[in-house]
């Protein structure tokens, strides 16, 4: 932790409005230092008393024996601004800012007063967290800057844990350390950041990641307002292989419209904020209960290879429920080689089932043993990636203990990740005694088992993706101001940086457009060209299927003619041919003011926005990015072919994508949005070709 030492590892800790009462928002950093073992020095300041909680109090900072490393600001309003001006010209190298009232309420006066303590802090080299912090708590060394109630009731714990948790919210910095504890599960950082005025909630966890005692981190956010140090959060955790789950609120209106008013920043498009997670390997949490259920198998350093699941239940129900679990997240039910299943033959009785899941039946009752017989014959499988194991019922005359032992020693040898179902407590504590990961049905089961293992691989796709791939540029700062490039200037440009294009013929003239009729040789589509307008079917733009030389001459000077009616800029007339395909896909961009370049791509046509069945892919990628994100489309069984189809010729739309991707990160380039639809999709062979382009670029 070599940068931001002072915030997560102060040597000295001084609170400006510290309090003799420890239920007190000035009282409770006092105790909780002394509570959870804080070595370095403490400094309460109050001028009403000499002293606080056993230390000795001073009346105000300038009477300190020396500048603290860390101040505690637990004054409120314009007293919390003086306190802050006054750490800054002591040389206090950190403030923790507790006072709310901020930009969180007053997106004008009370953004401009947490502004003025930024700037004072910054002109002598201090930094702030906050305001509107509940604090920041290290269990690790004991530097617990926090009033936060959930550790009034907490015990200083032998095992500091291995879990760092930061939050923009001071409750939800908090409330994910209960549910840990309760499993028995450590948490060694656990930090609200409040308004993220000046270190932000990213920052902040850059530090925290290099801790190497911290195997894996969970994050709260708000909002996102700049991604720079999320991006290196994510180098940092891919390089050091460190789990990352955030949960991120703001998912539907309501809940962008709480966000804003919570911490009065602006909601980002959630749609971008998946890719931008994806992309960097980061897990999104749906709710605070995916943000903790998986927290222990993370903690178990497996190392999967892949992610088929094997079932093993005394319960064909259990069975049966376990593979609708997992079919239903995509973890596929592995098939056991047939020398596997003839061993299984011979240990287990005839009318259990060898077959995945494996049923054992009552044999269980009889034979205690079989756990302990089946598990190792199964472990040497190639296709078994990871285990359950459901016991629903087990009472008297079945030997618990012995069915733990062998399955926590199974776990410890094969190094596979292996999940217990167990809903009766008794049961549920025996494994959990060996410290095998026990949950109470085989669906949350799964659902942790998955998470864990597709998490894994996002973040192996994401380590790939950043070695191979150019490296992410910083935004472009572009004006406000666009202009929008007419059809046949979008196709040109298109055309120069390797997409296909429909085959077509600018036109200035009717003698022209006839002309480009007799060049293309076969029925066409004639479209008015302007770079006035981007919707022309509606005004009538756009014909065809024409079949004659002389028709397609009357449709440009009817095409004029609409257009000079406009008052739009007529650019000519675009002749093209009638493009074909099996089907019409899209593929768009745009410039995100946080993430930067955006592309999408996905079913196309007129019905697109009905249906939005696109992916989003975050620049830089590359090919077999865009693959996967068109097989997780709904229309992706179609491009197999179906009924004696031929497959789709998905790998030209893939190398059509990365190179639209391309564009929107070259800096000269200046695009601003691009919109092609329909982009005809051919058979293998065939090819990709785009009929229609929008073009938006900067002045």
């Amino acid at each position: 932790m070599s940068r931001l030492r002072a915030a997560l590892d102060p040597k000295s800790i001084a609170v400006i409005g510290a309090s003799d009462n420890p239920n007190k928002v000035g009282g409770r950093p006092v105790h909780f230092l002394g509570k959870f073992g804080f070595t370095g020095k403490i400094y309460p300041i109050n001028p009403t008393r000499p002293e606080i909680q056993g230390h000795k109090s001073y009346a105000s900072l300038a009477d300190l024996p020396e500048a603290p490393e860390m101040v505690i600001v637990a004054v409120a309003g314009d007293n919390a601004i003086a306190a802050v001006e006054d750490c800054a010209a002591a040389g206090v190298k950190v403030a923790v800012v507790m006072a709310s009232g901020f930009g969180e309420v007053d997106a004008v006066e009370g953004k401009a007063k947490e502004r003025r303590m930024v700037e004072a802090a910054h002109k002598a080299g201090m930094r702030i967290v906050g305001p509107n912090s509940q604090g920041l708590a290290n269990f690790g060394s004991g530097a617990i800057a926090s009033f936060s109630t959930m550790f009034v009731d907490m015990e200083p714990a032998a095992d500091k844990g291995h879990v760092a948790m930061l939050s923009q919210s001071g409750a939800l910095s908090t409330v994910p350390v209960g549910f840990l504890r309760q499993k028995g599960i450590g948490v060694r950082h656990t930090h609200a950041t409040g308004n993220d005025s000046d270190i932000t909630v990213g920052e902040l966890a850059c530090a925290v990641a290099e801790d190497p005692e911290v195997k894996l981190m969970l994050l709260y956010l708000e909002s996102i307002p700049d991604k720079t140090y999320l991006e290196e959060l994510a180098a940092i955790a891919l390089d050091r292989d460190l789990p990352i789950i955030a949960l991120k609120s703001g998912r539907t209106d309501a809940g962008k419209a709480a966000a804003q008013s919570h911490t009065g920043a602006l909601a980002n498009e959630d749609r971008v904020v998946d890719a931008f997670f994806e992309h960097h390997g980061i897990w999104r949490a749906p709710d605070m209960r995916g943000l903790v259920e998986a927290t222990e198998l993370y903690l178990k350093g497996w190392k999967p290879q892949g992610r088929r699941l094997v079932a093993i239940s005394n319960s064909g129900a259990v069975c049966v429920l376990t593979a609708d679990a997992a079919t239903s997240v995509g973890m596929p039910m592995a098939k056991l080689a047939p020398e596997t299943d003839a061993k299984l033959k011979g240990i287990l009785p005839s009318f259990a089932t060898t077959t995945n899941p494996i049923d054992l039946t009552a044999a269980l009752l009889s034979n205690s043993a079989l756990f302990g017989d089946i598990l190792p014959v199964i472990a040497q499988d190639p296709a078994a990636d990871a285990f359950l194991i459901g016991v629903p019922v087990a009472g008297p005359g079945y030997d618990v203990p012995a069915f733990s032992r062998d399955t926590a020693a199974f776990g410890q040898q094969t190094g596979k990740p292996v999940v217990v179902a167990a809903t009766q407590p008794s049961v549920a504590q025996a494994f959990a005694a060996n410290r095998t990961s026990v949950f109470p049905t085989e669906v949350e089961a799964v659902s942790a088992l998955h998470q864990f293992l597709a998490h894994h691989e996002l973040m192996a796709k994401a380590r790939a993706r950043r070695d191979t791939a150019a490296p992410s540029e910083a935004l472009i700062a572009l004006g406000p101001d666009t202009l929008m490039l007419n059809e046949a200037d979008s196709l040109r440009l298109l055309a120069s940086r390797g997409v296909a294009v429909v085959p077509h013929r600018l036109c200035l003239s009717r003698s022209e457009a006839v002309a480009a009729f007799t060049l293309i040789d076969g029925p066409v589509v004639v479209k008015g060209c302007s770079a006035d307008i981007a919707h022309k079917s509606e005004l009538g733009l756009v014909r065809v299927g024409i079949t004659s030389a002389d028709m397609t001459g009357d449709i440009y000077t009817e095409m004029e003619q609409i257009i000079a009616k406009a008052g739009a800029r007529f650019d000519g007339v675009i002749v093209a041919a009638m493009a074909s395909g099996r089907r019409e896909m899209m593929i768009g961009a745009h410039r995100d003011p946080v993430f930067g370049p955006v592309v999408v791509v996905g079913d196309g046509g007129k019905y697109v926005e009905v249906f939005r069945d696109t992916k989003l892919l975050l620049s830089p990628f590359t090919a077999d990015d865009v693959r996967a994100a068109l097989q997780a489309l709904r229309v992706a069984p179609l491009f197999a072919g179906v009924r004696g189809e031929a497959p789709m010729d998905i790998d030209t739309l893939a190398e059509m994508v990365v190179h639209v991707g391309e564009l929107m990160r070259d800096p000269a380039a200046r695009i601003v949005s691009i919109d092609l639809n329909p982009v005809m999709l051919g058979s293998v062979g065939e090819g990709s070709v785009v009929v229609d382009a929008v073009v938006f670029h900067a002045v």
